[in-house]
């Protein structure tokens, strides 16, 4: 396990206290990928990850094609001064197309990993603004006043599934049991993008607010488990919220656990001053970081 501290800037009007983590599960391989940063100095902060397509050919390399492309496009064309945040929702739709195009570029030049890709849930905070983009059924949830709810688009066939089940089609226990419930209906593999979810105005966090952005592995957990979770981590920091979260996942010991990424942001008050500082993470560092494994456990801490 890796831990890294960084501080976000005195301008903020809240302060971030940010973990990330990677799990195995019960898989044999790693295909989930993720990158933060969340680094003194710069009014924004980013995360971004990806999970590769289970049982497709190279999903492991997809996911960290899509988390390199699209940080890197993040990193080098976000981070600069002045820069003109309502455009925010314009840069993240470029970035998961060039990550897309990266994948058909990809199997054009090797036509035996026809199929690989992915989903991507990326993450830009702007002061207490959150912008996102997300493809697939990776989630991203909000925990806010007791209640966890969730904030992107599921693009997998779960929900019409559940529309069948709320209107008498098929049972509850069919629905969830359902066959192709993780089918999706949307996801990066080099060809046309079915569906993105990219909202045109900033979310407004608020102090207290936590926010989880993860692969569909943490949900072998229960929306009633994860939430009693959280409240049970009311107090608690972002480290600690992702050890819970991978302590129960654990605990259930599923045969069948898919691989778990996950990002802990959590919104406190305004402190007066930042305390701890960690280098910024670089365009450089982002692609030597893709260039090997990932390791089954690392997680990210900012804190001020």
């Amino acid at each position: 396990m890796q831990m890294t501290r960084m501080a976000m800037p005195e301008t903020l009007p809240i302060d971030l206290d940010v973990a990330s983590a990677l799990a195995l599960g019960a898989r044999e391989r790693q295909e989930d990928a993720l990158v933060t940063s969340f680094s003194q100095g710069t009014e924004l902060g980013f995360a971004v990850l990806s999970d590769g397509m289970g049982g497709h050919a190279a999903g492991d390399l997809a996911s960290r094609i899509i988390v390199t492309e699209v940080f890197a496009e993040l990193t080098l064309r976000g981070a600069g001064p002045g820069l003109d945040t309502s455009k925010m929702p314009g840069l993240l739709r470029h970035a998961v197309q060039v990550a897309n195009e990266c994948i058909e570029a990809h199997v054009a030049a090797h036509p035996r990993t026809r199929g690989m890709g992915g989903t991507v849930v990326a993450t830009v905070i702007e002061g207490d603004r959150l912008h996102w983009i997300s493809i697939g059924d990776s989630p991203l949830y909000l925990w806010r006043d007791g209640e966890l709810s969730r904030l992107n688009e599921d693009h997998s066939m779960g929900p019409q599934i559940d529309l069948m089940a709320r209107q008498g089609l098929i049972d509850e226990a069919a629905a969830r049991d359902h066959p192709q419930r993780n089918c999706l209906t949307s996801a990066l593999i080099g060809e046309k993008i079915n569906a993105i979810d990219c909202p045109d105005q900033p979310f407004q966090l608020l102090p207290g607010d936590l926010v989880l952005a993860a692969s569909d592995g943490v949900q072998y957990l229960s929306d009633e488990a994860i939430a009693s979770i959280l409240r049970k981590a009311d107090k608690k920091d972002s480290r600690e919220v992702a050890e819970a979260i991978l302590s129960a996942i654990s605990t259930v010991g599923d045969p069948e656990q898919d691989n778990i990424s996950l990002v802990v942001i959590r919104a406190t008050a305004k402190r007066s001053k930042s305390r701890q500082t960690a280098p910024t993470i670089t365009p450089t560092s982002v692609f030597k970081a893709a260039a090997r494994v990932i390791a089954p456990v690392r997680q990210a801490r900012s804190r001020s």
